[in-house]
């Protein structure tokens, strides 16, 4: 039997198991999935190791995505732009082969299941981290309107408008800057929502008709979202289908199907649900 598994630190949580099986037992795939919790100074041993016991491909989430576009021996150019690797097959000649299935995974969420086009739209994401990177060429490619970054430390949201600057129009903005400007999609991937915290954000960025999406998710809403629907966010999502819908790009790349991801969703909704009511 095939082995697949995604490396973390923390993992307990990860709904990547569960994904997977779903997968596999709607393709009629026979293989196996796991959760491997990884020291922060072993993932490149951790990696070899996995690979040499017979693995066939791996996920990879926090915070091991720059090391692991580091360490294989290839990638594709949404991981290379991105410095950062979600996914990792092995090649028939055993070479390492990258890459980063966020952005498709979110993309995918946004404008296929919940129906929110992207496409001259202007775009306030909060945040400046791994996920950012990710994210940000797959959206380029759906043609927004801008896309602006806000992040508690400046430098790094400064660093990604002029790394990402050749896809379009991108900047970035302080807290005070944002109370004259208006959106029509707000992401939120900022590590505040782990917390319960809320993003130093004017509430005014949900004016009109935008729409609030938190790239987390939970049983419940998250700070963040109940925030956005107190100050007139249009419509709130978390991150759920787009996890769903990344692991849906890392299994068709593993297995050369693409498994349908609806009732996969609303599978791994009702056991969020239930884990937190019992």
């Amino acid at each position: 039997m095939d082995r697949y598994a995604v490396f973390g630190n923390p993992i307990a949580q990860s709904k990547s198991p569960l994904i997977h099986k779903l997968f596999a037992e709607q393709t009629h795939q026979a293989l196996s999935y796991d959760s491997m919790l990884v020291e922060l100074d072993s993932f490149s041993q951790a990696v070899t190791e996995f690979f040499a016991d017979g693995g066939m491909g791996l996920n990879v989430t926090v915070p091991f995505k720059l090391e692991a576009w580091q360490i294989v021996d290839d990638c594709c150019a949404r991981a290379s732009r991105a410095r950062a690797v979600n996914t990792i097959k092995r090649e028939a000649n055993g070479d390492l082969f990258g890459t980063n299935t966020d952005g498709l995974g979110l993309c995918r969420d946004l404008q296929n299941n919940l129906g929110w086009q992207v496409a001259g739209r202007r775009i306030l994401i909060i945040g400046a981290g791994g996920a950012v990177r990710g994210v940000l060429g797959p959206l380029f490619d759906l043609s927004p309107q801008s896309i602006v970054i806000n992040n508690r430390t400046p430098e790094k949201a400064e660093q990604l408008c002029a790394e990402f600057a050749a896809l379009g129009d991108i900047s970035c903005s302080s807290p005070k800057g944002l109370r004259k400007q208006r959106f029509d999609l707000v992401i939120n991937a900022s590590a505040a929502s782990l917390s319960g915290e809320l993003p130093d954000v004017p509430g005014s960025v949900f004016a009109g008709e935008c729409r609030a999406y938190d790239m987390f998710y939970a049983a419940r809403k998250t700070a963040f979202l109940r925030w956005a629907d107190n100050h007139g966010a249009q419509e709130c999502a978390d991150g759920l289908g787009m996890l769903v819908e990344q692991a849906a790009e890392s299994f068709a790349l593993w297995r050369e199907t693409r498994p349908e991801t609806t009732a996969v969703i609303a599978r791994v909704r009702a056991d969020l649900e239930h884990s937190d009511s019992a």
